[in-house]
């Protein structure tokens, strides 16, 4: 099938697969995702030889450790993945909600009620576990969805898809609520974003260049997944035994993810006594530090840094630090070098930590806390499509709720203006 096909196929069943899934009773939608979760669990050795060799390939590539991190659905993972995909079968229906009520001109009454927003596309990388997160939120808000993951997991996606569409067609639900792309060409997205009369908005997840990419060739709306240069501020009145725990969790329990940190940003009051033991465990743990020219003498061990960085998701045992002259300076150089998706300040002064809450302009933001919680599972959401760096729309986790838009809904007893 050609490329152009392809789309046009895409596209031609995504619309009907999205009206009939909108209209239909909630107790049917959970029905089809716990049927759905069945299929996997019974397909699970398919999925995980499946995925043996999606592993085995990138090895062979050469892909990261961290990358091969992400690909993988051995052990207990494919089991957290079905997990999951029974939690958010449990989440209240977002649908129908009565977001506001009002009365407007004439004293008649006016609704707005949340409803699906249709066809949504999603495009990631590495991660097959989105397959199914994304399968899942999209179908209990009562969307349609395009998935387009990456050759890395190409054989996971598919046995992970071809599961998922099984069990929700065994309930009576659209197959093709849930399509995924087969064609790894990578000029099949600009032709499949060019379709904005088939696909309502489009969420990238992956590195850099995918994002752009989309941004860039998208003539349907983007809620992007950016990367994730993520801080910690250590602060002049921060608990320094937290610090470093934080620290280690935010870096190290799984570094190549979104919310780990990159950076760590240390008050200068407090650098001659915390940075040593910093640099004692970053060294248990295989980080390697990279250091601006105060914390350098402080770090045994550590490398200079470099300008690019301090704007570097690196996804990997690496970390820059950086020491700084207070409050103001640390929120300055994450308005600078971060990227809107996640940071903290740890301190016991409430006053600094209110004023860091309220003017690093990211996400999520934190005190005395790891930047790991920015995740939809952590918030209560079941899953998330994706975690938005957007100002409109959705920002921070996006879960059932951020997958719907609303329409006014308003009675009249034969009204004119």
């Amino acid at each position: 099938m050609s490329i152009d096909t392809h789309v046009a196929d895409l596209c031609a069943r995504g619309r009907p697969a999205a009206r009939a899934v909108a209209v239909m009773a909630d107790g049917r939608r959970q029905a089809a995702l716990r049927s759905a979760a069945d299929a996997i669990s019974a397909a699970a050795d398919t999925i995980r030889a499946a995925n043996r060799l999606d592993v085995e390939q990138g090895r062979t590539d050469g892909l990261s450790d961290a990358m091969i991190d992400r690909l993988r659905l051995d052990g207990t993972r494919l089991d957290g993945v079905i997990a999951d995909l029974r939690a958010v079968a449990e989440l209240p229906d977002p649908v129908g909600a009565v977001l506001e009520r009002r009365t407007i001109a004439q004293g008649m009454p006016a609704e707005k009620i949340a409803i699906p927003i249709g066809v949504v596309a999603i495009i990631f990388e590495s991660r097959p576990n989105v397959t199914v997160d994304a399968a899942a939120l999209c179908l209990r808000s009562g969307n349609a969805c395009i998935l387009r993951g990456g050759k890395e997991a190409a054989h996971s996606n598919r046995a992970l898809a071809e599961a998922f569409r099984a069990g929700i067609a065994a309930t009576g639900l659209p197959a093709d609520a849930v399509q995924l792309v087969q064609e790894q060409d990578r000029a099949l997205i600009a032709k499949l974003l060019a379709r904005e009369d088939a696909i309502d908005i489009v969420v990238p997840r992956g590195g850099e260049a995918l994002i752009r990419a989309v941004i860039e060739c998208s003539r349907v709306p983007v809620i992007k997944h950016d990367k994730g240069v993520c801080s910690l501020y250590v602060h002049a009145d921060a608990d320094l035994d937290m610090a470093l725990r934080l620290i280690v969790n935010a870096k190290v329990q799984r570094p190549g993810v979104c919310n780990s940190i990159e950076n760590v940003l240390v008050d200068l009051s407090v650098a001659d006594r915390f940075l040593p033991k910093l640099a004692t465990e970053m060294a248990t743990q295989g980080v390697e530090l990279r250091a601006d020219f105060l914390a350098l003498p402080l770090l045994p061990g550590a490398k200079p840094a470099s300008e690019s960085d301090w704007s570097t998701e690196y996804l990997a045992l690496i970390l820059a630090v950086k020491v700084v002259g207070g409050l103001d300076e640390a929120i300055a150089f994450v308005a600078r070098y971060g990227s809107q998706h996640s940071d903290g300040i740890i301190t016991a002064n409430i006053a600094a930590a209110e004023r860091f809450l309220r003017e690093v302009d990211s996400a999520c933001v934190y005190h005395n806390a790891s930047t790991r919680f920015t995740d939809g599972g952590q918030f209560g959401f079941g899953a998330e499509v994706g975690i938005s760096t957007n100002r409109l729309h959705a920002r921070g986790p996006m879960g059932l709720r951020e997958l719907c838009t609303y329409k006014w809904v308003v009675r009249g007893t034969g009204n004119v203006r």
